[in-house]
Formats: structure tokens, C-alpha cells, sequence
């Protein structure tokens, strides 16, 4: 009997499914009605605005303070907003640090603050408390020296680990030559003006800028307005009246011809292209949702024209996107993707074909059709957060939109016509005045960037370094001192720690590293054979894990498990192990001289080894031939690690050279590993590499 039943609705399935013409895109049903709930609000006395909306249906609340301040101009001090932001919320006058945080941590709550507001999120049980928290730390901050030092220290150390980085890099450069390094969204944080900041350089920002005049408080959840407003002037009523200062801003310009702005990384292994130029665009324009919906064809989705194309046609990206901004300050449209080096020249040549065809060709009826549908999803979808409710309700006042801008939102999309779009699209997107911004390897890539033609002449292409400086175009061959190879350095690092004949003696090495990192004691030991390698790390005398390679496997261990690691990076990670990582490589047939770059103040040659996954390059000192630096580019799910390690100060070990000090990235941190053991020819056995 069940597989009668089961045989009937079979059946039924294929009978419907052949009713169905799948020729024919589905219509779009009737936009939904959306209920937002009925805002209330109030006002201060000290310009405070508050914006409540009930909501009864769980039991939470959550709270977004908003600074709606127009953006500042920091100078030779930019970065002081941002440790201002960090130090708030590390407790308050009346209360010290560890007591705030553990308090909130005890209620399950959440309150998180930065330069431009505050976040706060918890039970309904717990919202006067929360609230309480959140106004105390606000208006009462407790600035303190040992704060603010160890506040700066870490954004120091992350900009050093962020040297070497090519998207930040690249987001830098982008900003920078949109709107100047004299305009507020292009000027970037350094480690110079970090430095010039001081402690009461914040307490100034503070008093100038964090203050109630273009304020806005906005209470989503399970409140009482009654409760709430009388609760809100108790507790906000006290911040002092005050208004920022007056701040005039430039108004940046577009460049006046499409043109390439090249920004030289050589530890790229991928390509960073953003095709940008400036909009004005506000949310009230009556092109607004044109825009909108031209942008959602054009990059907002997966199967957008950019995607679609360098992506799932041509396999060249991870994935591309595009964004029309609405700044009411400014703002700019930007499509971007990361690619491969070797197909930098041809993904431009796609991005300036479907930013073309956006503007040249009317977008077909299915295809606004899906673009409309996703963003019904995407909306109905956001509407189960209690943020997008406080920041639609503020966005209505903070940009002067009409009460029922996003009660009939979805009803402007559906209205929204091809020929409507297309306009948008020749308005914004523009391609005769953009700059299109690639960050990359040069000595791989320059060459055919300089051929990119657009309307039958070649684009012009000019050169910056990863601060936005005019710099002169690379010269990559005048990099490479005449007579070196691969392996004359390899020969010459091999004479500089003992001589070729000592280093072929060698059968085995043990070497036992450590340092000290977040309150720990951190050992790393290796053990090498011509075929074998272990590296397992100890943190206060516990193994926390190791990496293990015998023959041609290669795998992670993780307490007790080993965990293969993807074929590729194996291959990749191969070709540098051994006694001596040199001895691989002087047989890799890919190895190559890729230059010269100061390291440390001194002169250092390098040989580069190119990999699928993982690239590294080895730095030789040009005086004394020893290995001053090693560095790798790990590349994989589009996402881009870089690991470097700086090796000092050579000791002699039964007549071999080995680095006593070991500079290595943890994090965003630089540690000192100090060699405390090694010996040569050790005996190992296959249970140290298990």
C-alpha cells in the first residue's frame, strides 16, 4: 500500500510540473505590505532627538545612539576620532572598567560605542539598567592615560601588520584619489599622526564633537514610551547643551578623462581593480531608486552583469560587485573584484564592457524582474532586525525623507521602468571620467596594463606608491644587479653560514625557538630531515599544534588528530621544506631573482617562489649573502594572509650559522623568538614525525 500512495504522488508531481510552462519568468506578486510600527519621538531640551518604536513581541530592546556630524578633517592628527571611539566605553566616572564590563556581561547584554555613537542591545528585564550603562559611559567617559596608551599601541602595531596588506592598501589609494587626502573620506590614519596624538588631543575631539546637537537616540523592542521618555531625560537630560563646531568641506572632483592609477605591491598574488568616479546622489533624488535597481543588474547580486562575467563566464574573481553611493556629504560609484595577476589587463577590459553595456543597453524585462524581486527579499528579509527599524526611522529624519519613504519603498522599486534604470545608469556610472585603480604586482602585470585600450585609444596610466604619492613607473629590470641568479645567491648564503661542504654534512636539524605573547611562554620546535619536517608549537609547555610533512604528505596536528591540509597549499609549502629550504629551492625550476628591497636599512636581494596557493619570497643580504627575511602570500576562498619574519643577529654552531633571533608575526603583533637549542645531526626517528 505505501508504494502505491508513493507511486501516486509521483505521479501527481510530474502531472503538475507538466502544466507548468517553464519558459515564461514568473510574474512578480503584489509588493508586501510592510508595517514598521508607528515611531514616536521627542525631543530634549538639550537637542537630543529620540525615536521609540514598540515592539511587544520578544522580549528584548536594543538602543542606537547616532553622531550625525559632518565628517571631520583630523590632519596631522587623523586617527584621533578612532581612539577616542575605542577608549569610550571602558567604564565611566562613576564607574571603573572590569566592574562595567562584567556587569553587562552578567545580564547577556551587549553595548558597544565608537567616534560616531553607541550600540546597545539586551533582555526588555534588564532595560533601564542597560540604558542607565549606556548613558553613564556616554556623557561620563573616563579617559585615562593607561587607556589611551595601550588603546594607541594596538592600533600601531595593526597598522605595521597592515603594511604589507594589498586590499588595505588598495582601500587606502581608492579613498585617497577619490577625494583627496584633504577631504575627510581621503585622508588615512599613519603611524605619524598616530604618534601625534595625545590623550588630551581626544578629551578636545570629545567635548567638540560628542555632543547632543545632531544627536539621536532611537529604542526599538519591548518598552513603554511613557516609561521610556521619562527615563531617557533623567538619564540624557544632564548631557550638556552643545553644538558641534562649523567645518566647511571641499567638494572633490572627477578626474577629467578614464584613466589607470597604478599602485605597485610586489607581494601581490592578486590584483585589486576598482572602477570609481563621484556621484551626487541623495536618498530624496527622484533617480534614487532608478539607481538603485541599475546597480542591483549591474553588481548588487550574484548574477549581476559583473559577476556573471568575471566570474562564472570568464573565472577570472572570487566575485565582483558594484555600489552607487547616497551620501549627502559625498559619494561615489565603485565596482571592484579581486583577479588573478595574469588576467589583470583582460578584467578590466570586462568591467569597461558591462559598465558600457548598463548604460548603452535597456535591461531586459526578466532580468528587472529578478533584480526586483531580490530586493523585496532582501528587504522583508532585513525587517526581522530591530537596527534596520531604528535606522530606517532615522535615516527619515536625518535626511529629510517623507514619513512613508520606506512604508512604500517596495511599491518605488516596482514602479521602477527599464528605460528609468538605464538613465540612472548613464548618469552615475560614469565611464569617460573614471579612474580605474589597480593595486597589484607590477613586474607581472605592468606590461599588458599599459595596452588596455578603451574607444580605440590606450588608457594612460599613472603611478602612485600605497600612500596616494606620484611616483615615478617601476623600473623592474634596473632591480636586478647584473650576474645574479638563483643560484649565485643560494651559493653565496650557503659560503656565508659555513661553506657548501659543512651544510652537506648535515642529515638532520633540531631547532627550539621562544618567546613570550599574550601573557604566555611560546616554545616552537623543528625537527628536519632531507624528507621530514616538524614544527610543533607549545604555549606554557602545552602542544597547541603543529604542522608535519613526511614524503609527500603534508597535514596540521590538532591535538590528536592530523588534519590533511588542501592539495594545493601541500604542493606549495613542499617545495620549501627540507634540512635547508634552500636546497629545494635552487632545484625549482620556478624560483626567480625578483629584485632588490631595503630591509632594515640594508640593501637585500630576493629570490620569489611562486606557488597555487602560497607564494614566499627569501631575502638575502647583498653584503654578507645570510638570509635577512622570509615572506609568504597565502591565497585561497578569496581571502589573502600575509606572514613575514625578520632573522638577526647569526650564531656559530659546530661550524654552521644559524639566525639567535627570530622576529615572527602572532596576530597583529611582531614577536622576538629567541634560539635556545640547536643541534645538528640529531637523531630522530619516524615518531617525530607522526
Amino acid at each position: 500500500m505505501k508504494n502505491i500512495i508513493f507511486s501516486i504522488c509521483i505521479l501527481a508531481v510530474f502531472s503538475l510540473n507538466a502544466q507548468i510552462d517553464r519558459s515564461k519568468q514568473p510574474l512578480p506578486g503584489a509588493a508586501p505590505e510592510i508595517n514598521l510600527g508607528v515611531p514616536q519621538s521627542f525631543e530634549l531640551p538639550n537637542g537630543l532627538k529620540v525615536i521609540v518604536v514598540e515592539n511587544h513581541k520578544l522580549p528584548r530592546v536594543s538602543y542606537t545612539l547616532t553622531l550625525d556630524n559632518p565628517p571631520v578633517l583630523e590632519g596631522e592628527k587623523a586617527g584621533v576620532s578612532q581612539l577616542m571611539g575605542s577608549l569610550l566605553g571602558k567604564g565611566s566616572k562613576s564607574i571603573e572598567k572590569d566592574a562595567f564590563n562584567e556587569e553587562v556581561d552578567y545580564m547577556g547584554a551587549r553595548i558597544n560605542f565608537s567616534a560616531n555613537g553607541a550600540s546597545a542591545a539586551g533582555l526588555s528585564k534588564n532595560s533601564e539598567r542597560i540604558m542607565e550603562l549606556l548613558a553613564d559611559a556616554a556623557i561620563n567617559p573616563n579617559f585615562t592615560q593607561e587607556e589611551f596608551k595601550k588603546e594607541q599601541d594596538i592600533l600601531l602595531d595593526n597598522l605595521k601588520a597592515d603594511e604589507k596588506n594589498v586590499p588595505s592598501a588598495a582601500r587606502r589609494v581608492e579613498n585617497a584619489l577619490a577625494y583627496g587626502i584633504n577631504h575627510p573620506y581621503g585622508e588615512y590614519i599613519s603611524e605619524e599622526t598616530v604618534k601625534n596624538v595625545s590623550l588630551s588631543d581626544v578629551a578636545t575631539h570629545y567635548r567638540n564633537y560628542f555632543v547632543p546637537k545632531n544627536a539621536y537616540l532611537a529604542i526599538v523592542g519591548d518598552v513603554d514610551f511613557n516609561k521610556i521618555e521619562n527615563q531617557v531625560t533623567d538619564l540624557f537630560g544632564t548631557w550638556k547643551k552643545a553644538s558641534p563646531p562649523d567645518i566647511s568641506i571641499s567638494k572633490p572632483n572627477n578626474v577629467q578623462y578614464t584613466q589607470i592609477n597604478f599602485v605597485d605591491m610586489p607581494n601581490a598574488v592578486q590584483s585589486e581593480i576598482a572602477v570609481q568616479n563621484l556621484v551626487d546622489l541623495k536618498m530624496t533624488d527622484p533617480d534614487y531608486f532608478p539607481a538603485l535597481l541599475a546597480n542591483k543588474v549591474l553588481g548588487g547580486s550574484f548574477r549581476s552583469y559583473l559577476n556573471g562575467s568575471l566570474r562564472e563566464d570568464k573565472g577570472y574573481t572570487y566575485g565582483a560587485g558594484s555600489r552607487i553611493g547616497a551620501d549627502k556629504y559625498a559619494s561615489r560609484f565603485r565596482a571592484a573584484a579581486s583577479v588573478r595577476n595574469a588576467v589583470t589587463d583582460s578584467a578590466i577590459v570586462v568591467f569597461i564592457d558591462q559598465l558600457k553595456r548598463i548604460r548603452e543597453e535597456k535591461i531586459d524585462s526578466q532580468e528587472m524582474a529578478i533584480a526586483k524581486a531580490e530586493y523585496v527579499g532582501e528587504f522583508v528579509m532585513a525587517l526581522e532586525s530591530p537596527q534596520t527599524i531604528a535606522r530606517f526611522a532615522l535615516n527619515i529624519m536625518t535626511e529629510n525623507l517623507p514619513e512613508d519613504f520606506y512604508v512604500s519603498y517596495l511599491e518605488k522599486i516596482n514602479a521602477v521602468t527599464p528605460e528609468q534604470a538605464q538613465a540612472a545608469a548613464q548618469k552615475y556610472v560614469g565611464i569617460n571620467n573614471a579612474r580605474i585603480v589597480v593595486t597589484g604586482k607590477g613586474s607581472e602585470i605592468l606590461e599588458n596594463l599599459e595596452k588596455v585600450t578603451f574607444n580605440g585609444k590606450t588608457i594612460p596610466v599613472f603611478y602612485f606608491d600605497k600612500y596616494a604619492k606620484d611616483v615615478e613607473k617601476p623600473n623592474y629590470e634596473a632591480a636586478i644587479p647584473e650576474g645574479v641568479t638563483v643560484q649565485s645567491i643560494i651559493d653565496k648564503y650557503f659560503e656565508a653560514i659555513g661553506g657548501k661542504d659543512k651544510v652537506a654534512q648535515v642529515t638532520s636539524l633540531k631547532l627550539v625557538f621562544e618567546g613570550s605573547a599574550m601573557g604566555a611562554t611560546i616554545k616552537i620546535e623543528e625537527k628536519r630531515t632531507q624528507d621530514k619536517f616538524a614544527q610543533i608549537s607549545y604555549m606554557n609547555g602545552s602542544a597547541v599544534g603543529g604542522v608535519v610533512a613526511k614524503g609527500d604528505e603534508l597535514f596540521m596536528k590538532q591535538g590528536a588528530n592530523n588534519v590533511p591540509l588542501p592539495p594545493d597549499m601541500q604542493k606549495d609549502m613542499l617545495q620549501s621544506l627540507g634540512i635547508f629550504a634552500e636546497q629545494r629551492i635552487a632545484a625549482n625550476p620556478a624560483a626567480k631573482v625578483a629584485g632588490t628591497e631595503m630591509v632594515e636599512g640594508k640593501e637585500a636581494i630576493k629570490i620569489e617562489v611562486p606557488g597555487t596557493v602560497v607564494q614566499t619570497t627569501y631575502f638575502y643580504d647583498v653584503e654578507t649573502g645570510l638570509k635577512v627575511k622570509e615572506a609568504s602570500v597565502t591565497s585561497m576562498n578569496g581571502q589573502t594572509q600575509n606572514q613575514e619574519a625578520f632573522l638577526k643577529d647569526y650564531t656559530e654552531v659546530d661550524g654552521i650559522k644559524f639566525p639567535s633571533v627570530r622576529m615572527s608575526q602572532l596576530g597583529p603583533q611582531m614577536v622576538e623568538f629567541k634560539l635556545m637549542e640547536a643541534v645538528i645531526n640529531v637523531e630522530v626517528t619516524d615518531a617525530d614525525f607522526e
